[in-house]
């Protein structure tokens, strides 16, 4: 199981929010560039990241620190937030960027993401955000009326690479993650599934990884710029699971 550190960009800088509130952001580095090759210096071959005020704009707003981040290492990237459209898409994946990220998209726009899949084979993966079991979009601002597995199976026979759930009230809340909705979320598709919010523990990670689900990989912000996860630990502990 692949352990993603997260970096969040919101106004040029690496940040994590609470609950994904834009303004209770706390800052961790004013250098995103500087943060991914820290995480790569530790081990991490791959990194996740997350345009936050993308998201709400619906279009790149930080765009450059993303480009030197992708400049700077040899990580493989997960990109998302903010993009929307074909022509994004293209444009990240020619830059270099690994994997693109659909969110909003998903839920707005569904035939976006399997032309996208069909045409980038293991390129596009689907984020699922939900708060209180329903899907988030537009910088989570929005809650809409489906659920999050519902969305899920939507994209099952579409060739996306992976399915990003995060349980919005467990994201930068420190308090675990919400194991028992994304087991079910992973047992209802075929689709691989990245677990994301809250994890904040070497016992998270171990609970994620013997959840019973084939999980993909997990997704850690807070709890691995403050610490309260040692990296050696944990790239050990999920390199013993299945995946």
């Amino acid at each position: 199981m692949i352990l993603f550190p997260a970096i969040d960009l919101k106004d040029g800088q690496c940040v994590r929010l609470f609950k994904g509130e834009m303004d209770r952001a706390t800052v961790f580095n004013t250098d995103p560039t500087a943060q991914a090759r820290l995480f790569e210096s530790q081990g991490f071959k791959h990194l996740h990241v997350v345009d936050l005020n993308g998201a709400f704009a619906g279009r790149s707003e930080n765009g450059d620190a993303v480009t030197e981040i992708r400049e700077a290492v040899g990580a493989s990237i997960q990109l998302g937030g903010g993009i929307r459209d074909r022509a994004a898409i293209e444009a990240w994946l020619e830059r270099g960027i690994d994997r693109v990220i659909l969110g909003t998209a998903a839920l707005r726009d569904p035939d976006l993401v399997k032309e996208a899949a069909a045409a980038h084979p293991d390129c596009i993966a689907v984020g699922i955000d939900a708060r209180g079991g329903r899907v988030a979009v537009e910088g989570w601002a929005e809650t809409s009326d489906v659920s999050a597995t519902d969305l899920a199976k939507r994209f099952e026979d579409a060739g996306v690479a992976a399915i990003i759930y995060t349980d919005i009230d467990r994201d930068g809340a420190l308090q675990g993650p919400n194991v028992e909705a994304t087991v079910a979320l992973a047992n209802s598709v075929a689709i691989p599934v990245i677990a994301s919010g809250g994890v904040s523990s070497l016992a998270d990670l171990i609970a994620l990884r013997d959840c019973g689900a084939s999980l993909h990989g997990v997704i850690s912000g807070r709890a691995l710029y403050d610490g309260r996860i040692p990296v050696a630990q944990a790239l050990t502990l999920l390199s013993k699971s299945k995946q």
